[in-house]
């Protein structure tokens, strides 16, 4: 301040020995902040991207493909994601820990952090049963220090709504957050749970401190020893202890914690929870069987109890142990303790052992072989023409408007370089989807509709006959798969419809 001071009254004074004076400091001070080799040093403010720079004008002088290329890019983008099948827990037992302290008061995250997380919540619950529908859910938050049960666990996703619309819309945020009473709360709902399952425990953290009534380390060791994985979303900035409560009970792996940028950023991390985590593999751990019970449906003519409720109701599902009622599955039989479920749970419970492959962009220079998606059949785009006014060159091109081509009309016709084909091919049935269709296969359904409509005979031997010159597999149409699909059943003399297996080779 003495410096800036003594600047401004020499300054002010016009004295020419002061003005020496104060350009000699600043050539000091220029001299200290710059680098002694290298380039000079950015600041970070400049190199931020923005989308509006990345837009470029098309051949026909619109810019509408590149913006639709930049949002189907950004639907995709948590789509691209590794498709290697790897061993994971598909029966978890997750504690989600919500942040309803003080520090969710805060409007950086509209409208406040704590109604769009209490929002994000409820998506979260929803899209954790849709993705784990075998797997049980368990909410607590933490305010004044304290932790408050929210919901019990259990794998009913309306009662864990219900709760967080009953209890967590009717508190306030106030008080200090405290991360080791969360903690000790989520380890003793997590302790009793069986060993062939996953425990986790993901936790919503706004503040930048934690109010703990003893050493949050004597936790962390207790959440190792009870093979608890804790993975945290923070709202305001990383925090020391949260990246070392993160490695120590994911072996040494922080990917698990990270710190919001927006909206959509927020999303995206705590939808990332919905993905079971991969199984470490320990020397200790020996594989065991699992009983399960697939109950049936029944509808009776006078109503009952049922043993999970004690409601009177006229349907439900008989335990086929112990012929007890329940309401809704899956479930554990209230009085054998057995584990019920449907045929279809268990199904989509190990999507996340085989995922989907990703599906690739298709080129224009074959997108000529689809016009309407595979599966909603809406139409695709067509190739952009190249208007007369964007072929105009320069003085001294190679060609002019008419120039080598005779009359020019040819060339007005000429397909633009247009940035997407808005297609994308499966790598096996090589058939074109949009990007809506793209997002739903490998968010909801888990399984590609081309390849489900097509033998995998047919997928096989095509793979092996369609072959260009360079040896390169060439995409066929759909009328073209058809017909070699009846050719080959014909061939292998398989009555339509029947399911008896043959001796031929079929892919898994």
């Amino acid at each position: 301040m003495a410096d800036s001071d003594e600047d401004f009254v020499l300054e002010s004074s016009g004295d020419e020995r002061g003005a020496r004076t104060r350009g000699s400091r600043r050539q000091t001070r220029q001299s200290k902040k710059k680098a002694p080799t290298g380039a000079p040093r950015r600041e970070k403010w400049e190199d931020i991207q923005r989308s509006w720079d990345t837009v470029v004008e098309a051949a026909d002088g619109s810019i509408a493909g590149t913006v639709i290329g930049l949002l189907e890019a950004t639907k995709r983008k948590r789509l691209l994601r590794d498709t290697t099948p790897i061993q994971r827990g598909i029966i978890r037992h997750l504690v989600l820990v919500l942040d309803l302290s003080s520090a969710m008061n805060e409007k950086d995250l509209r409208p406040t952090r704590f109604h769009l997380t209490l929002r994000y919540a409820r998506d979260f619950v929803t899209e954790y049963f849709e993705q784990n529908p075998i797997s049980q859910l368990s909410i607590v938050g933490m305010h004044d220090g304290l932790a408050l049960r929210i919901s019990d666990m259990g794998g009913n996703p309306a009662d864990h709504l219900s709760a967080l619309q009953d209890k967590a819309f009717t508190q306030e945020p106030k008080g200090a957050s405290s991360l080791q009473n969360a903690l000790e709360m989520a380890r003793a709902e997590l302790f009793h749970t069986p060993s062939h399952g996953t425990r986790e425990v993901l936790l919503i953290f706004g503040a930048l401190s934690s109010s703990d009534p003893g050493d949050i380390h004597d936790t962390i060791r207790s959440l190792i020893e009870d093979r608890i994985q804790v993975r945290i979303v923070g709202l305001a900035a990383q925090v020391a202890v949260c990246r070392e409560l993160v490695m120590k009970t994911n072996n040494g792996d922080d990917s698990g914690y990270g710190v919001v940028l927006d909206e959509a950023h927020y999303r995206e991390l705590m939808m990332a929870a919905t993905s079971p985590p991969v199984t470490k593999t320990q020397s200790t751990s020996t594989p065991s069987l699992l009983m399960m019970g697939f109950p049936s449906r029944t509808v009776e003519t006078h109503e009952s109890l049922c043993t999970c409720h004690s409601n009177l109701t006229k349907g439900g599902y008989i335990c086929p142990r112990c012929s007890a009622k329940v309401c809704f599955l899956p479930t554990e039989c209230p009085c054998c303790g057995l584990t019920l479920i449907l045929s279809t749970h268990l199904a989509r419970s190990y999507h996340h052992l085989f995922p989907l492959k990703n599906w690739v962009d298709v080129p224009w220079s074959e997108a000529y072989l689809s016009t309407h998606c595979y599966s909603c059949h809406i139409p695709f785009p067509t190739q952009p023409l190249v208007s007369p006014k964007s072929r105009q060159q320069p003085a001294g091109g190679s060609s002019g408007a008419n120039g080598g081509h005779g009359d020019g009309k040819q060339e007005d016709q000429a397909p633009a370089a247009a940035p997407i084909s808005q297609r994308y091919a499966c790598p096996d049935c090589r058939s074109h989807f949009c990007i809506d269709c793209d997002i739903f296969a490998h968010e909801s359904l888990h399984n590609c509709p081309g390849c489900q409509a097509v033998p995998a005979l047919m997928i096989k031997e095509r793979a092996r006959s369609t072959k260009d010159a360079r040896g390169e597999p060439v995409a066929t149409s759909m009328r073209t798969q058809v017909a070699e699909a009846t050719k080959m059943l014909e061939k292998s003399k398989i009555a339509p419809g029947n399911s008896t297996a043959t001796s031929m080779d079929i892919d898994p």
